[in-house]
């Protein structure tokens, strides 16, 4: 059977709200993350009029079923249904702050049209986490861990990445250039590696190879839980070739 002009210049989306930037009179251009496309941008037109049904289950954070006609330059978003709108999340500013972050960081590290299931999923069950007052910081922290592994930039803390040995139970490196730890005998080998304790590395490691289920009850030492935030924010600033933009903000909210 023929598929009609309609049915190729509609679509249904599953999607999360990352973002959204005011456009014209009483438009917005919506930052997605969707399960069926990945990244891509819509714009809804007429949302920010007062009568507009769609602004309440459009707003950044909001997890959303929408369809959505191809336009000239963008998706137009047709219809808007919230399916989760984490009401704790938007009544805590730490919260939403942490939440931003997500946000933000799956935003700067995905691209449009290029689809992933997996991130989509980890996206969603870390706004339900936080969204359930789970312990944000262990939250967000096992999010960065897996959300590396997702795109590839694993950072290796088991062997030296000089050296290839087996890491020993004492302080090492971290050197976010050749991604990961460097023994103290190797540390020569990247001049802005820095100093990482044995106990950040034994929770890093222990997230990256857990469940969730084991993971969660667990609070990291106020100590270590600022060299995890530390370590992780260097590392995917390195990544990303700039700083961004949500640790300051998160950073004055605590």
């Amino acid at each position: 059977m023929a598929i009609s002009d309609r049915e190729t210049r509609n679509f249904h989306a599953t999607a999360v709200v990352l973002r959204h930037m005011e456009y014209g009179e009483a438009d917005r251009i919506l930052t997605l993350f969707t399960l069926e496309r990945g990244k891509m941008s819509a714009i809804a037109k007429g949302v920010r009029k007062l009568k507009s049904q769609k602004s309440g289950h459009l707003m950044p954070f909001t997890q959303v079923a929408l369809y959505l006609a191809k336009g000239r330059n963008m998706a137009v978003v047709s219809q808007a249904q919230a399916m989760r709108t984490y009401d704790n999340v938007r009544s805590n500013l730490l919260l939403t702050a942490y939440t931003a972050y997500v946000a933000e960081l799956v935003d700067r590290f995905s691209f449009e049209d290029s689809d992933n299931r997996p991130l989509y999923k980890l996206l969603v069950d870390t706004l339900d986490r936080l969204d359930q007052c789970t312990e944000p910081a262990t939250t967000i922290h096992y999010f960065e861990v897996h959300f590396m592994d997702l795109l590839g930039f694993r950072p290796e803390l088991t062997k030296c990445v000089g050296c290839g040995k087996a890491i020993q139970p004492l302080d090492q490196y971290f050197t976010a250039k050749l991604g990961g730890a460097l023994c103290p005998n190797c540390a020569g080998k990247d001049p802005q590696a820095w100093r990482v304790s044995m106990n950040a590395l034994k929770y890093l490691r222990f997230f990256q190879r857990s469940p969730w289920a084991k993971v969660k009850e667990r609070v990291i030492p106020e100590a270590v839980e600022a060299e995890i935030k530390t370590l992780m924010e260097r590392y995917l600033t390195y990544l990303l070739e700039y700083s961004l933009k949500t640790p300051p903000f998160l950073q004055a909210v605590k």
